[in-house]
């Protein structure tokens, strides 16, 4: 359950471990792919996230196994479970802002690792997603004032977000097919 994980713990898990990603953009990716691919497991993402030969101490890798299966597992649920890892409500609203196009800029990678070939050409809600997290990729949060309306414009981007990344692993199953990937361990 993605509500166990901590974003910090898994930010310094990547930080330790010199991840060519944010941590914000490693999860966004992971969605991404997982929205775009089948079978799409957990080695080929730590090879997107990881530079080659960086290793990681058993808890580091549980955390990844643990980011992974629960991110998987979220999709797959009928309740519409899914929740993208941001940093916590207690972090400055601009740092969580910054995170958040981050993590959109994650997920259009993670798209287009699959087998979409022009992002920017699919039509449909799909398509109109992918536009509206480029848009969201793009926003910055350096004069985000912590007041109530920019907290709540935040609140009310997150809660798009996790809907619309749901929206996009729905549509696009027909093209991941009926296969879904499962967690392997790291070795």
């Amino acid at each position: 359950m993605m509500s166990d994980i901590r974003f910090k713990d898994f930010e310094d898990v990547l930080a330790a471990a010199g991840s060519l990603a944010d941590a914000a953009e490693a999860h966004g990716s992971l969605c991404g792919a997982l929205c775009a691919m089948s079978p799409y497991r957990m080695q080929d993402w730590v090879n997107e996230i990881l530079p080659d030969g960086a290793s990681l101490s058993a808890e580091s890798a549980a955390m990844l196994e643990r980011v992974f299966t629960a991110t998987a597992n979220s999709f797959g649920e009928q309740g519409m479970e899914f929740e993208p890892l941001l940093p916590d409500d207690e972090q400055p609203l601009n740092g969580r802002a910054n995170a958040l196009a981050l993590w959109c800029t994650g997920f259009l990678y993670g798209l287009g690792t699959g087998r979409i070939s022009d992002l920017e050409g699919l039509a449909g809600d799909v398509g109109e997603i992918v536009r509206d997290f480029t848009e969201i990729s793009r926003a910055t949060g350096d004069d985000a004032d912590a007041d109530e309306s920019n907290e709540q414009a935040y609140a009310e981007l997150v809660e798009f977000i996790r809907v619309a990344a749901q929206v996009v692993f729905e549509e696009l199953l027909p093209l991941r097919g009926q296969a879904y990937p499962s967690a392997q361990r790291l070795h």
